[in-house]
């Protein structure tokens, strides 16, 4: 916390810390809730009730969650006997933004979907539900050669390949590609991640080689071994953050100061009523310090929008002074 204390772009790490406490939520690998709430409030006594809101909403969505899928399978106690299902209803605006992409689920998994999706709408009205298939995980039950049984940990997207060979010896990219729906960048690491990690290789590929080509096709390695039952099989990422990636962050930040920026400027010409530019921009960017320093080139054009949706005006014989319109 006393490094911290010497940010001065405190929104910026609030992006990065709830995309890693996303992640760590959702994969059920923090080390202790008790010590992320504690960090959390330690952010809240730092930076106020603002800055926290939507990290504290992450946990309410955590426990909300465990209380609906108890409610799911009490009303439908048939469903003990095939594939179990586990969902965690997020908030939009709580959790980091994700592209809504949606693949084609196995059957059995669509219709355990289906069956949520009516038992939440029918005792929440006027939501909707958009399933993240690329944030989920999943855990199958697999039987390779000489009859050697292990239960494999992996993400959604490779559980809808990894069903593909109940009813397919082989398969070609292209043929996975189409069933699935998965998009091309995520398919290609999937499967690389499957066919090309030693030790994690629970398809083979040919031709053999370390990089997924359109041509390639793919078959259950039946020589697969592990001295543990349970193997998870992890997904091939980038060790670090790509630019465009970067400039996306930096985009999202850019936009959610906007909002903040106008809302110090309102604040202040509400008491004040007459100010002039400069005393504007210095008093904005104290009120803001706390969590990033403000450009002034954009407060003025927050300043300028303003102007525009007549909360604003100018003087009109001295045009750097400012007038608050009730």
């Amino acid at each position: 916390m006393m490094i911290f204390c010497y940010l001065q772009e405190k929104d910026v790490f609030e992006k990065y810390y709830k995309q890693h406490l996303a992640k760590r939520l959702l994969s059920g690998k923090t080390v202790s809730d008790d010590a992320e709430r504690s960090l959390i409030v330690k952010l809240k006594t730092a930076c106020g009730y603002q800055y926290t809101s939507k990290l504290e909403g992450m946990f309410t969505d955590m426990k909300t969650s465990q209380d609906t899928m108890q409610g799911f399978c009490s009303s439908h106690p048939e469903l003990t006997d095939g594939p179990t299902l586990v969902v965690q209803v997020l908030t939009t605006g709580s959790w980091p933004t994700q592209p809504s992409i949606t693949c084609h689920l196995p059957f059995e998994m669509s219709a355990l979907c289906e069956k949520f999706r009516s038992y939440y709408l029918g005792i929440h009205t006027g939501r909707r539900l958009s399933w993240q298939t690329n944030m989920g995980t999943a855990d199958i039950k697999a039987i390779f050669g000489k009859g050697q049984k292990h239960e494999l940990n992996v993400s959604t997207y490779q559980m809808c390949i990894l069903m593909l060979f109940n009813n397919a010896d082989r398969l070609s990219y292209k043929e996975i590609e189409q069933v699935t729906a998965i998009p091309a960048s995520d398919l290609k690491r999937c499967l690389q991640s499957m066919a090309c990690v030693k030790g994690k290789n629970v398809l083979r590929k040919e031709p053999m080689s370390k990089d997924i080509g359109e041509d390639d096709s793919f078959f259950v390695n039946e020589k697969f071994a592990s001295k543990f039952y349970k193997v998870k099989v992890g997904t091939v990422v980038a060790q670090k953050e790509s630019e465009p990636e970067k400039q996306e962050t930096r985009q999202r930040v850019e936009e959610d100061r906007k909002p903040q920026i106008e809302a110090a400027v309102v604040r202040i010409m509400k008491s004040r009523k007459v100010l002039d530019h400069n005393n504007i921009i210095a008093e904005v960017t104290k009120q803001l310090q706390s969590r990033f320093l403000a450009n002034p080139t954009e407060i003025k054009k927050r300043i300028e929008s303003l102007i525009e949706r007549e909360f604003l005006e100018r003087d009109n014989s001295d045009r750097k002074m400012y007038r608050y319109l009730a």
